[in-house]
């Protein structure tokens, strides 16, 4: 009987290994609603999954994640948000409001329900409009105000995702230097990298982020680049949980870059807790003028119609 023993011993551990569970996927809400105006690269068209959505499901394929698609704002709530490890947004506007998609909007419970998810431990993800969303006293429908700093006192959202949008100036090439290259998804990316994109010019930061890229604003063409270097992609610690914005993700073709690609993954798994890296609040150190917003620009009154040919 001794000398079946080890032999005994291996199909016993073949077994176990065949019979353990496979390892959990990751479940990540991805929520486009758009109350405000509507990414070509988030819309729904003939009822078909967006081009982002396409890519993230290939990426959640490659990296054992699950997303669930929606733009229902109304199912935001505590025990809705159970199900889910993070919530990843690319959204407009007051999404308290139904807004340009007529999507269903969220209740002020269903807003504060998010704050809760995250500080509890769990993660929330960003990319490009999410910083075009829940404005500061409703600013962006307005002129010079939209251009101030509110620190303490804007939006809870602004705090909480780390930055306001202002405006944006025409596509063009900028380079971004890299802070923090050991930062998950930051490890091949070099010195700095650079894209054609849709470029955010962004305020009111939280001063408690960990800065990751800063985008080179005085090398920009535009008004609404007038301004100091200011953060581009940025982390921070919301209680136990973790926030993770990048202002790209514009265009369809930066979906399906790789440095992109590698970014956002890192973003994504350190959101979800994968990976870890400490967060350290540094904007003051790498970014000292970010607080300085470019100047309001009065705008230019419309022409006037021409009379039409009789």
């Amino acid at each position: 009987m001794k000398i079946f023993a080890p032999l005994f011993c291996l199909v016993a551990a073949i077994g176990l290994v065949i019979a353990a569970p496979a390892a959990k996927k990751s479940r990540i809400l991805f929520f486009s609603k758009s109350s405000g105006f509507e990414h070509s690269v988030i819309s729904w068209k003939n009822g078909k999954p967006s081009h982002a959505e396409k890519v993230l499901q290939e990426l959640g394929a490659k990296q054992g994640w699950e997303f669930e698609f929606s733009k229902d704002g109304s199912k935001f709530s505590k025990d809705y948000l159970a199900q889910f490890d993070a919530v990843f947004f690319y959204t407009t506007g007051n999404l308290l409001e139904e807004g340009t998609d007529k999507q269903p909007p969220m209740s002020a419970e269903g807003k504060q329900a998010l704050f809760d998810f995250v500080k509890a431990g769990k993660g929330f993800i960003g990319t490009h409009s999410a910083s075009d969303t829940f404005h500061t006293n409703n600013e962006s429908k307005k002129g010079p105000d939209r251009y101030l700093n509110h620190g303490e006192q804007a939006d809870s959202y602004v705090r909480f995702i780390g930055g306001e949008f202002i405006k944006h100036g025409a596509q063009q090439v900028v380079k971004n230097s890299v802070v923090n290259p050991k930062f998950p998804g930051f490890e091949k990316v070099g010195a700095d990298y650079a894209f054609m994109e849709e470029w955010y010019s962004l305020k009111d930061f939280s001063p408690d982020i960990h800065v990751l890229s800063v985008m080179d604003a005085p090398a920009m063409t535009g008004d609404e680049y007038k301004r100091p270097a200011f953060p581009s992609t940025w982390a921070r610690k919301e209680g136990d949980g973790r926030v993770w914005y990048t202002a790209m993700g514009h265009r369809e073709d930066m979906w399906t870059n790789p440095v992109f690609q590698d970014i956002l993954i890192g973003g994504i798994r350190w959101a979800l807790g994968e990976v870890q890296a400490e967060v350290p609040a540094n904007i003051k150190d790498v970014a000292p003028g970010a607080y300085t917003n470019p100047p309001y620009i009065e705008p230019k009154p419309a022409a006037p119609a021409k009379p039409k040919a009789k």
